[in-house]
């Protein structure tokens, strides 16, 4: 069995806005019909039509759902298998579980990609109803060993299909490391991502590298706060926030950047890192989640407690500091980004779009 001529229902969000599951849903769609694959995508972030309906809560609902839910229905009764990207939360049970038991009913079998950090919070409270919506799928595919031991603690069995990494796009530097140290933060601007703390580790650095940058690349609801805190210290020159950036801008900017810093006070197997990496990016990040099932401290990241600006600051300072452990920390993120190629992860999902479809049939 082969890729080519398979038909995948891709049911997930995509960008705009970018971000960690919408660029992989636009990405897995990309290399799948590069493979051969007949995609149809079922976009659950669809833009509201009219554009003033996005701004009533009740009818957004409506109007995103009820689309939603006619295209899975007519989708679903002309493919091989529905591949749903799914989080926690009201995500779950507004567009994941909904294209789950639409699949059933139409004897397609469906194979769901659980992602997110938050998934041990979000089964605590609904593993019961998340369960009874799991007897109709064929597989449960997580990103990382940390989500499959999350689910077997609710009796749920997960295998692992990694996030993949497009070495085309992100891609090391060809220049030598610039004598200004440029620190990037690459996380949604929102409580859970935590970016105070790296502002706050960042004035640590400034200490000893007066002249170094810091770069924030992500958009959400802490922004003008986050501004207010960069103002009232007197770092609006030294820190800048770009907004939300497409993949290609984003792609440079870890080229031109020296260390990663990821602050998250919970994770699962976060696309910066990944993209880090493969741009000879030295990464220090926070230990929380399934981030120590993913990087090696001391080899290929540094990891730090959450919420710790001073750990944060003393391990970015010794990567900055010494040329010989940047240079070993950037060799061994290229190394590790190789384990997240497409030709690796291929592979392991043709064999669970193979075994989903052998199940339905019996």
């Amino acid at each position: 069995m082969t890729l080519t001529g398979l038909r995948i229902a891709l049911v997930g969000p995509l960008p705009p806005p970018s971000g960690g599951m919408a660029n992989q849903t636009q990405q897995l769609g990309e290399l799948l019909t590069a493979a051969g694959v007949f995609v149809s995508t079922v976009q659950v972030n669809a833009p509201y039509r009219p554009a003033w309906i996005g701004r009533a809560p009740l009818l957004r609902s409506l109007f995103r759902l009820l689309p939603y839910l006619a295209a899975l229905w007519r989708v679903s009764g002309s493919v091989d298998v529905m591949h749903v990207m799914a989080n926690s939360g009201w995500s779950w049970h507004l567009f994941a579980a909904p294209a789950v038991w639409i699949a059933h009913w139409r004897r397609v079998p469906v194979v769901v990609n659980y992602r997110g950090g938050e998934a041990s919070e979000f089964l605590q409270k609904s593993a019961r109803i998340v369960r009874v919506t799991m007897r109709r799928a064929s597989a449960l595919v997580v990103p990382s060993g940390f989500l499959v031991g999350v689910f077997a603690r609710f009796a749920m069995r997960a295998e692992i299909v990694p996030n993949i990494i497009d070495l085309g796009r992100f891609r090391a530097r060809e220049s030598a490391r610039a004598n200004v140290p440029m620190l990037l933060v690459a996380r949604n601007l929102e409580p859970l991502y935590d970016n105070l703390t790296a502002i706050r580790a960042f004035q640590l650095v400034l200490l000893q590298f007066p002249a170094a940058r810091l770069v924030i690349a992500g958009s959400g609801p802490e922004e003008q706060s986050l501004r207010a805190f960069v103002h009232h210290h007197n770092l609006s020159e030294t820190v800048q926030f770009t907004g939300r950036l497409e993949r290609d801008a984003m792609a440079a900017l870890y080229r031109s950047a020296d260390v990663l810093l990821n602050p998250s006070l919970a994770d699962n197997m976060p696309n910066s890192l990944l993209e880090a990496w493969a741009s000879g990016l030295p990464v220090v990040t926070t230990n929380v989640g399934g981030i120590p099932h993913l990087a090696t401290d001391g080899v290929n990241a540094s990891l730090v407690p959450p919420g710790n600006p001073v750990a944060m600051a003393q391990a970015c300072l010794a990567v900055l500091s010494d040329e010989t452990i940047w240079q070993q920390r950037a060799n061994a993120g290229l190394r590790e980004a190789q384990r997240y190629t497409w030709p690796r992860v291929r592979s392991l999902l043709l064999d669970v779009y193979r075994r989903a479809m052998q199940k339905s049939s019996c």
